[in-house]
């Protein structure tokens, strides 16, 4: 049986979007519920991949069904493709079962020629509207499918404007229009190389040939990229016959959607024009009329479109974007689908469309992309604005949000400038923990060098502050305090603006909006989180981020890192001490003067979790990051500390390390430096016991670090349990705590089964388990890993999204073989994937109690752990949190 590759609108509907394409089978669908749609057939997207197996030819089999479909279209509308009297013109689009625009541009009119023009001329009385359609024909035509600029036509079109005085092309006689069919053809000729075609079926081909190869442009597959589209779906083509806007005052055409895009609102939003076509409308060649003024020009039109946009919406249950035109009084529906819309829009039109009993909870929370609600979180640039402003150059959008400030290159002078009322960015080759508080002080920070989980990432993402990292196109020069990019420099306290969604960095000062949550957005994250059985948790590192973490819905700390609260002006010199001493005793002295500060940030954290469990890792990083490198501040530094020169760049010198990612951190420092395990624990059970005496409930898990045997945490347990257990003896208070690792080393997940019967609980640390997964440098690989998701090497950056294929493995054996050892065994995941979607459904789908993220993914990973739980069918499963 042959497969069939071409069908009539009357065949399909909008189930068949895989085989129709998304247009398609709404056409289908629109004409089976009897609205005034233009008839015509679909060439399926089986036809595309076919031809792009059959080495870019259409085989004869698909051919002769276009011929049938063809013929039966001239039967039903009266008219033949290219005839002198009443010829049949049709549109040639595209429809991938994605909405994909801009993919490939519409053509209009086919079927026109120098012989079928005399025909419509005929058929219609208008002169002027016939050659005005052949000229848009071979403008159209040229463009999409051969690939001429259309700069070329437009440069006829507007000198023969400005030699005639006209200011719009309405103004164009019939003989200014026949005069420009001549040119475009010389044009046409010029480029290809031969004549314009006069044989309407070599046009119709042409095009259908130039939609199949416009799958596969470098927009579109940029685009799929983008918005995770399979390569192997195809593009459907629709071929359909035209009516016709711009035959007078009583003819239009328009695009509207059912609701207001922008925020949702139910109402009408679009525009129309008279006396057009539709590329007319979305080209800016005239200045469209709002769609409520449709209602003055023609009332009668615009209460049957207001009836057929209510039915529309009532049975796509979704706001709509609708096509129309109107020929000579006559409304038709050229098209339907789901309207593009914002975050704000999607959650206003889902919460409405719920409480209007039209769709469930449950397909309210499918609709929403979870990354969508970053629009909501972190203010943008005002879309206006940005078309004043240039690009001056791309990095990676590493923290969300937008920004706009003076640069400083030095974390001082942003804390300086900003105590002054001065908006500041924070430009460095990359942020180190120093610089903590010129990083809290900045508008947003932006970096030459480092990766999506560097430091200065990581930090921005957890305070919701924008940041673009890894920006190589820009050469900073911190000592000098400028930046260079070309011949253009940029002084310090010039502006500069920054999108950390984008990872767009523009010249000059841009316009902001802010951030707004209205009550909808509370409503939905409300049925997320009856939907959703999966923990959300944050990584915060104090009393601020767990505070906003929590309004965000939080249910408890994920992370905190230790090492971020020794960066504090008057904390770090004695971290230094600590550092610099060469024996316990001055090392216990040192840590004696920390103990204070530890026990008030986790004093602090435990009041702002009131009862929600917070997993608290000891010290991880290597210790040469506590200390300056350069001659200038080893001097400086050891005049503070009342100690030589020499001594101090001696310890520097010891401490370095040609791989410290891979050398002396984590329990290994624990493991050799005992005495600061033991302040940690110490300072972790004081605060504890204080917030416990408020009356606040206190959940600590401790969590060691780089674990990769055992044996580390057979000999660190016994430490961390006799500091507490002797802390609340003293104190006469019974606190219970547990104490577990972070799976972040290969071997680790492999000897997960000895490591579950010491640990109480695993915490999965992606970003380091991917750079030993790999083998890839998370702070150098930005290098080469565009490239390589460019070409094909990998689907996306691992340290964006987690592989499943290769990291996710050691996930999947680590939690297997770790539930063998110990059913209890608490798992989360607290890597920087622990906000991402699909990381988010593979954590799900593995059994982890919690994912732990930033504060301002926390709704995202809400959102995707709902979603993940619906996908998976399990309403009537709920695993116990």
């Amino acid at each position: 049986m042959s497969t069939k590759f071409v069908y009539s609108f009357d065949e399909g509907n909008k189930d068949m979007k895989s085989l129709l394409g998304g247009k398609g089978a709404n056409l289908a669908e629109m004409t089976n519920i009897g609205l005034p749609v233009p008839q015509g057939f679909t060439i399926t997207t089986e036809a595309c991949n076919d031809y792009y197996e059959n080495d870019l030819k259409i085989k004869q089999e698909i051919l002769d069904q276009i011929d049938q479909k063809l013929e039966q279209l001239e039967k039903e509308q009266g008219k033949k493709l290219g005839s002198d009297v009443n010829p049949l013109l049709v549109s040639v689009r595209s429809g991938a079962v994605f909405s994909m625009p801009g993919m490939m541009d519409t053509i209009l009119n086919l079927g026109l020629n120098d012989t079928s023009v005399n025909g419509l001329i005929e058929a219609t009385g208008n002169e002027r509207f016939s050659y005005d359609s052949y000229r848009r024909f071979i403008q159209m035509f040229s463009d999409v499918a051969m690939e001429i600029p259309k700069y070329k036509f437009e440069s006829v079109l507007d000198n023969a404007k400005e030699a005639k005085g006209y200011e719009v092309d309405t103004d164009l006689t019939t003989e200014d229009l026949k005069e420009i069919v001549v040119k475009f053809k010389e044009i046409y000729k010029k480029e290809i190389g031969e004549d314009f075609p006069q044989e309407p079926k070599k046009q119709l081909m042409l095009a259908i040939e130039a939609v199949f190869r416009s799958w596969n442009n470098p927009r579109a597959i940029v685009y799929r990229r983008l918005n995770d589209i399979p390569n192997d779906l195809g593009t459907a083509v629709n071929i359909q016959s035209m009516v016709f806007g711009n035959m007078g005052d009583t003819s239009g055409t328009g695009v509207a959607f059912t609701r207001n895009p922008a925020t949702g609102e139910n109402k009408l939003f679009g525009e129309y024009l008279i006396n057009a076509q539709g590329e007319d409308v979305v080209a800016g060649i005239r200045t469209p009329n709002d769609i409520n003024t449709l209602q003055e020009d023609m009332p009668e039109i615009f209460e049957e479109f207001l009836n057929i946009s209510e039915s529309l919406e009532k049975h796509y249950r979704d706001m709509q974007d609708i096509e129309f035109t109107i020929e000579k009084g006559n409304l038709y529906i050229l098209q339907t689908r789901s309207g593009k819309r914002t975050a704000k829009a999607a959650i206003n039109v889902v919460v409405d469309l719920v409480n209007n009993g039209m769709i469930t909870k449950e397909e309210a929370i499918m609709r929403i992309e979870p990354e969508q609600l970053d629009q909501l979180l972190h203010p943008t640039f005002n879309p206006a604005a940005l078309k004043e402003v240039k690009v001056l150059a791309k990095g990676l959008p590493a923290s969300p949000g937008a920004a706009t400030g003076k640069v400083y290159f030095h974390a001082d002078d942003v804390v300086a400038h900003a105590k002054a009322g001065e908006k500041t960015l924070l430009v460095r080759q990359e942020t180190s923990p120093e610089d903590i508080e010129g990083m809290v002080s900045s508008e947003g920070i932006l970096t030459a060098r480092g990766g999506m989980t560097s430091h200065a990432a990581v930090v921005a993402r957890g305070m919701g502050k924008c940041c673009v990292a890894g920006c190589g196109e820009l050469n900073v020069d911190e000592r000098a305090r400028e930046i260079r990019v070309g011949d253009l420099v940029i002084k310090e306290g010039d502006y500069l603006s920054i999108d950390g969604s984008t990872g767009s960095v523009y010249l000059g000062s841009v316009e902001m909006t802010s951030a707004e949550v209205g009550g909808s957005f509370s409503v939905f994250m409300g049925w997320v989180d009856e939907i959703r059985d999966m923990l959300v948790r944050t990584n915060a590192d104090n009393p601020r981020d767990a505070k906003k973490a929590i309004e965000f819905g939080a249910e408890g700390i994920g992370l905190c890192r230790t090492e971020h609260m020794f960066f504090e002006e008057e904390r770090i010199p004695a971290v230094r001490e600590m550092i610099v001493a060469d024996n316990v005793e001055d090392r216990e002295k040192a840590l004696e003067k920390l103990l204070p500060f530890q026990r008030g940030d986790f004093h602090g954290i435990f009041e702002a979790m009131d009862g929600k469990p917070c997993n608290i890792r000891l010290l991880d990083p290597p210790l040469h990051e506590f200390l300056p490198h350069e001659d200038e501040a080893i001097e400086e530094l050891a005049k503070k500390m009342n100690i030589r020169p020499s001594d101090l760049k001696k310890r520097v010198s010891d401490l370095d390390e040609f791989n410290p990612m891979l050398g002396h951190r984590g329990c290994r420092l624990a493991v050799t430096y005992p005495e600061i395990c033991v302040m940690q624990a110490r300072a972790i059970a004081q605060g504890a016991i204080l917030a416990n005496k408020e009356g606040i409930k206190v959940i600590p898990e401790i969590m060691v670090p780089l674990v990769g045997t055992v044996n580390e945490l057979k000999l660190l347990r016994p430490i961390i349990e006799d500091t507490m257990n002797e802390e609340f003896e003293k104190a006469g208070v019974e606190i219970p705590y547990t104490v577990g690792t972070m799976i972040e080393i290969p071997r680790a997940c492999i000897t997960a089964d000895e490591i579950a019967e010491v640990a109480d609980f695993f915490s999965f640390g992606t970003n380091d388990l991917t750079q030993m997964g790999f083998g890839y440098s998370r702070d150098d690989a930005g290098k080469f890993l565009g490239e390589y998701v460019e070409k094909g090497i990998l689907e996306k950056d691992p340290f964006q999204v987690l592989d499943q294929k290769g990291i996710g493995k050691f996930v999947e054996m680590a939690v297997k073989l770790g539930r063998q050892t110990n059913e209890s065994l608490k798992l989360g995941i607290c890597g920087e994937h622990g906000g991402e979607p699909s990381s988010v459904e593979f954590c799900y789908n593995q059994g982890l109690n919690y994912v732990s993220c930033s504060p301002f993914r926390v709704p995202i990973a809400r959102l995707a752990a709902a979603q993940a739980r619906i996908k998976k069918e399990s309403g009537s499963v709920h695993r116990d949190k």
